[in-house]
């Protein structure tokens, strides 16, 4: 079985959206992660769900628990509305490294060596640099759960 058997269609976000929008993709797409895509649909950056949660809270709290123990929560759940109008780009971390991306002919051992080598839950199908779709975790492990271990 190969990368392009268990791609699927992920939506996808651009630099230019605002970070609300990239968390509304992901949470109603329920997916891992996002993937940002240029202009052409080339992917960028893959970005682990947890690194959404990055662009989402204010610098503030990453390095101070206490910080955040600090705010009551009827303001803890609303917390992400500082980032109001702030895009994609504007809350990358620099030195972002190359998207999680494979061959639609690469084998699930690729697949997962690099999902696990990267730690992402979401993998970029990529084909002439156009962007075909995504493997994702559930989707892989869902593909050799089917499959079996030998013997069984």
């Amino acid at each position: 079985m190969q990368a392009r058997d268990i791609a699927v269609q992920v939506p996808t976000v651009t630099f230019g959206d605002t970070v609300a929008t990239a968390v509304r993709v992901m949470g109603l797409g329920r997916v891992p992660g996002l993937i940002i895509v240029d202009e052409r649909r080339r992917p960028r950056v893959v970005l682990p769900g947890t690194q959404v949660l990055r662009l989402l809270i204010p610098r503030a709290y990453w390095d101070d628990p206490a910080l955040s123990r600090a705010v009551d929560e009827a303001h803890a759940d609303l917390f992400w509305e500082e980032i109001n109008g702030l895009t994609v780009g504007d809350c990358m971390l620099s030195g972002a490294s190359r998207p999680a991306t494979v061959r639609p002919d690469a084998t699930l051992l690729e697949v997962a060596a690099l999902m696990a080598r990267l730690r992402s839950p979401l993998v970029a199908v990529v084909e002439d640099g156009a962007l075909l779709g995504a493997v994702t975790l559930d989707r892989l492990v869902g593909s050799l759960a089917l499959a079996g271990p030998p013997g069984e």
